[in-house]
């Protein structure tokens, strides 16, 4: 027997980085896998859905993604759809058709689990009709995107998911997806009052799109683990953030699966031991969209207030809903609990350029609750809810920081701020984005070379 047939050749195997959002989403992810992909030959997503939106810019051109890793805007590199996501179809072949009109090659490089879950036009529909039950009866909305994105997770969580592979099968697509629909109309049309869904056109776009991606579908887990073992690096790319994480977020307002970094194994078909570094995004502020808990956050629908200036200056608009995000301080409470969950190797501070002009900063190192000081976010929506912060005050700074890419060019006061957030996060900070673009980053330490 071969003891060693599935493990990597010493000295052959490539080194894999883990980035995955700390706040509450929207970071600036896309841009850091997007850069990091240098030193990659593959570059993995392990969850969520259409739900996320990466936003990239190259040469000043914009590029939005919601399905497709990120490192499809680098030629030659591979990109893989892992098991961990909810695939919608229709989204991903709208995706590729607009990459491929803007010039980039998409599918001969684009590799999807057979095992992901489908998001069906029925699971859409049962989102929409959820959250407008909440509103008419006077509950909170949770704030989803009303993509489906949660009823596909909870039928992969049912075990009567139908999965990609099932494309390949039409009786058995037929038959998966006849008990569906009756099952979901039932709920639509007698406890939610929304229309009742046709099988015939589910079924027919379903079997319309199967052949075009059928050359795609591949078994992730074992391309994976035959890349790395013959030295390709690997980047294993997050949607969402932490806290919208389904256990470890401000639950109920979450999302439906593990955004953390130890989902990436589960979510790629690969073993916690090919995880190398992991690399937590987070703006130099903080930002959320929907409903749910934010301890930092400012009035920033105020002309003139510091909310404002976040909101405006950073554009904070969802790349996949066009909602305005909500905008406050820095917390390096929350992000402890981010660094605690995720196991953090180094930070990347995203969007300092944002803060350029502000006199004075605020810096969240805290909250008060019942009386008592804790200096890490608490568990559960209810008790974040409570939370008033604590803030220390550091001096802003008036000069520019759009396009800085080196630590010493910056000014000493947004340096005295960085330092800070590593002083009282207790991770090191690895990376600096200054602006959207691809090559406005400061490198202290490569994740891919980092020791």
């Amino acid at each position: 027997m071969n003891f060693n047939s599935i493990a990597a050749p010493l000295g052959v195997a490539g080194r894999n980085v883990v980035v995955v959002g700390t706040q509450w989403g929207d970071e600036g992810k896309g841009k850091l896998v997007d850069w990091l992909t240098e030193k990659a030959q593959g570059v993995v997503r392990f969850q969520g859905g259409h739900n996320a939106g990466h936003t990239l810019v190259i040469n000043g051109v914009k590029t939005a993604l919601h399905l497709i890793p990120s490192g499809i805007m680098r030629p030659g590199v591979k990109c893989y759809i892992g098991n961990g996501v909810v695939l919608s179809v229709t989204k991903l072949l709208e995706e590729i058709a607009g990459l491929e009109a803007a010039g980039v090659e998409v599918k001969s490089r684009l590799r999807i689990s057979e095992a992901c879950p489908l998001i069906l036009p029925i699971h859409a529909a049962l989102d929409i009709a959820r959250e407008a039950f909440r509103e008419k009866g006077g509950t909170t909305k949770i704030g989803t995107t009303g993509r489906g994105i949660g009823p596909a997770y909870e039928d992969k969580i049912a075990r009567r998911a139908l999965k990609v592979q099932d494309l390949k099968h039409p009786e058995r697509f037929a038959a998966k997806l006849r008990e569906l629909v009756a099952l979901y109309n039932h709920t639509l049309t007698g406890m939610l009052g929304a229309p009742a869904m046709e099988f015939d056109a589910i079924y027919a776009e379903a079997m319309a799109q199967a052949d075009t991606i059928k050359p795609m579908m591949a078994d992730v887990s074992r391309e994976l683990n035959d890349a790395w073992r013959s030295g390709s690096n690997l980047l294993f790319e997050g949607a969402q953030g932490t806290l919208l994480d389904v256990d470890h977020g401000t639950y109920p307002y979450v999302t439906s699966s593990n955004c953390v970094a130890g989902n990436a194994a589960a979510g790629a078909g690969v073993g916690p031991s090919m995880l190398h570094y992991v690399l937590g995004i987070t703006k130099a502020y903080c930002t959320r969209v929907g409903s749910g808990p934010f301890p930092t956050e400012l009035d920033w629908e105020v002309e003139g207030t510091v909310g404002h200036h976040l909101s405006v200056v950073g554009k904070e608009k969802g790349v996949t809903t066009g909602r305005s995000r909500r905008c406050g301080w820095f917390d390096a409470a929350l992000l402890k609990r981010s660094a605690q969950v995720n196991g953090l190797t180094g930070l990347c501070i995203t969007k300092l350029d944002v803060l350029d002009g502000i006199e004075k900063i605020q810096l969240c190192t805290g909250y008060e609750l019942d009386g008592e000081i804790t200096d890490i976010l608490p568990i559960g929506a209810d008790d974040i809810a409570r939370c008033k912060p604590v803030y220390e005050t550091l001096a802003g700074w008036t000069e520019s920081t759009v396009g800085v890419t080196q630590i010493d060019k910056l000014p000493v006061n947004a340096r005295l701020y960085l330092q800070r957030i590593e002083q009282v996060c207790g991770v090191p900070i690895d990376l600096v984005s200054t602006s959207p673009d691809r090559d406005h980053t400061i490198m202290l330490r490569h994740p891919f070379l980092a020791v």
